[in-house]
């Protein structure tokens, strides 16, 4: 980091018209947060871009279309090196992030997911898909997830979750504003939890989840220290044990160990079991996602 005490750096990837890039932006200068937006990274032109500019906020279009990993990889580093970014937040970023740039984020690269991972998460589950795969289903609840990201989808530790009600008769696109309404809230204060116990030192452990029946402006912040670093600290979704860690750099020194572990084979086939198990689950087939 630039600082141990000082504003973070932040960096935004984004693809398209940028609503939660928008919620980001205004909660970052709507008080001190201890962090503050330095970039924003697009692959296209988009309204994501505009929004940006609007602020004056520096704008990289990085393209990925015919492009290697080696190569994307290098100039979006070489742009995150010259802004100074800590931390980086996907807002409806909609390419793969190069393992190169996962590696060196490790425990500092956040998502939002539209649903409540791991259900209705892995590839082709996205916008729409993941809210018609919703939609077609019999669960009673859904929301959304801000989690870490690694080399795979939707892979990474739970930080966040908020759960709304999924009411007989909703459309995709019912369930999609609603859920989009609790995305602009979740995902700043999941980052301000973050960038808090970075900068404190400390383990960023998952906030408490939020309920059906809590009021939309609760502060997860004070209901949910991180936990203590004598803790063993469990943050993935499915419950995988981390080890006892000392302090937050420790925690992501730990993370870029698990993310260059995840690619050795025994994983992969682990994860592809996973992921065969999740699509008997979800209506979506495997061949149907991204």
């Amino acid at each position: 980091m630039t600082s141990e005490v000082g504003s973070l750096n932040v960096a935004l990837l984004a693809s398209g018209g940028g609503s939660n890039l928008q919620a980001l932006l205004d909660h970052s200068t709507s008080a001190d947060r201890g962090w503050t937006v330095r970039l924003v990274v697009v692959n296209r032109e988009a309204g994501a871009a505009d929004r940006a500019r609007a602020v004056g906020i520096p704008v990289r279009i990085i393209s990925t279309k015919g492009r290697t990993d080696q190569e994307i990889s290098r100039e979006t580093l070489a742009a995150f090196d010259e802004h100074g970014i800590d931390v980086v937040l996907l807002a409806g970023y909609l390419r793969r992030i190069p393992p190169e740039v996962t590696r060196r984020f490790a425990g500092r690269i956040l998502n939002i997911h539209p649903a409540l991972l791991p259900e209705f998460g892995g590839r082709g589950m996205y916008g729409m898909n993941v809210h018609r795969a919703v939609a077609e289903s019999d669960v009673a609840v859904t929301g959304a997830t801000v989690h870490f990201v690694n080399e795979a989808y939707d892979e990474g530790s739970v930080l966040a979750q908020w759960q709304i009600a999924r009411h007989p008769g909703d459309t995709p696109a019912d369930i999609a504003a609603r859920v989009l309404e609790v995305e602009h809230r979740l995902y700043p204060a999941a980052v301000d939890h973050l960038c808090s116990a970075l900068r404190a030192d400390i383990i960023p452990g998952r906030m408490a989840d939020i309920r059906l029946d809590e009021p939309p402006d609760v502060d997860r912040t004070e209901n949910s220290p991180p936990l203590e670093s004598n803790e063993e600290v469990r943050l993935s979704a499915r419950s995988l044990a981390f080890p006892t860690i000392t302090s937050s750099w420790a925690w992501v020194r730990h993370c870029r160990t698990e993310v260059g572990r995840s690619s050795r084979p025994e994983v992969r086939r682990a994860r592809s079991e996973t992921e065969e198990s999740r699509s008997h689950r979800c209506p979506m087939s495997r061949s149907t996602r991204k």
